[in-house]
């Protein structure tokens, strides 16, 4: 991916604007590590309130909170040694925390359901970092599109309803290509509650983790679950042997598969890094009416190709 320069008097005004709308109460499209997101100040209720009117989200489903650094984290939730030690070896980065909030936060409820557990991370992106600092408030963004469907990894995949109506920061495009690795730290392991840009095995390298079953008692606590997720607007097919005449083809490493319309190859060289960073990125290229469908290559289970196949599997579900 090459990399994406801005004359430093555009950002510095970006960052002026950005940081005013926030204080005013108003919407901010950020770039992270990750994804784009939709921003408010978390501390502000109708302005959280906003994100989820805008993207037509339910109520129920929280948002991440993002901070500029661990002593920001510390005044809003209580940090145990255990999730010390995942943020100490991820943030800034592609990491989320379920962390208990304090009494004295200010955090809005409705960026968590209500509830007093509350997604955290510090993101790994110069400019939404520098919002931050400005700021000096946390901000509340969960991914920068409409309820259920592409999240956006660069600028142009956003919807036009969004574009429309919030300032957009423009930072690149995303270097991960997925979203957040979501973490619950119970009984000194961790509980993956959504796969993200963080794997199993690099985390299992600071924490045991708990098996899956514990999962179902705390998935409400974090973001991305719902069935039908991640969505391209033109009909998609998972896990194919086969194209359709007319199909467009998400292709993955060296095989016989060949589409009569159109291919993109998430890596020639199978590297599940390099098919993260352009999965998103690919499906906005290939939700095109011009197609019937878009046809998916197997993708392994290992890395962050559960992750991939997260994202495909609710992709494809029904409501």
């Amino acid at each position: 991916m090459k990399p994406i320069f801005f004359k430093e008097k555009n950002i510095n005004n970006d960052i002026k604007i950005a940081v005013q709308r926030l204080i005013e109460g108003n919407l901010v499209i950020i770039p992270t590590e990750t994804v784009y997101g939709i921003g408010a100040d978390a501390t502000n209720t109708d302005a959280v309130k906003k994100i989820f009117h805008i993207k037509n989200r339910p109520f129920n489903n929280p948002i991440i909170c993002h901070f500029e650094s661990l002593e920001k984290v510390n005044e809003h939730v209580e940090l145990n040694s255990r999730a010390l030690k995942i943020a100490e070896a991820f943030w800034p980065g592609p990491l989320t925390l379920i962390l208990k909030k304090r009494k004295n936060s200010k955090i809005s409820p409705y960026v968590s359901n209500k509830l007093d557990m509350v997604g955290c991370r510090i993101p790994n992106h110069p400019m939404t970092l520098k919002i931050l600092k400005t700021l000096k408030r946390p901000i509340a963004a969960p991914s920068a599109n409409i309820a259920t469907k592409l999240s956006s990894t660069n600028i142009n995949h956003m919807d036009s309803r969004l574009k429309e109506k919030i300032f957009i920061v423009n930072g690149g495009s995303c270097n991960y290509g997925l979203e957040s690795t979501v973490v619950n730290v119970k009984n000194n392991k961790a509980v993956i509650l959504r796969y993200g840009s963080i794997t199993e095995e690099e985390i299992e390298n600071i924490i045991s983790i708990i098996d899956s079953d514990v999962f179902q008692n705390l998935k409400h606590l974090s973001p991305g679950q719902q069935n039908k997720h991640y969505s391209p607007n033109i009909p998609m097919r998972i896990n194919v042997n086969e194209v359709l005449d007319g199909e467009a083809l998400l292709n993955f490493g060296s095989n016989n598969l060949n589409s009569n319309k159109i291919e993109l190859n998430l890596s020639l060289s199978a590297d599940l890094k390099e098919a993260a960073r352009n999965f998103f990125d690919y499906l906005h290229r290939l939700d095109n009416t011009k197609y019937i469908g878009i046809a998916v290559a197997p993708i392994p289970l290992t890395g962050l190709g559960k992750t991939i196949n997260d994202r495909l599997t609710r992709a494809i579900a029904k409501q």
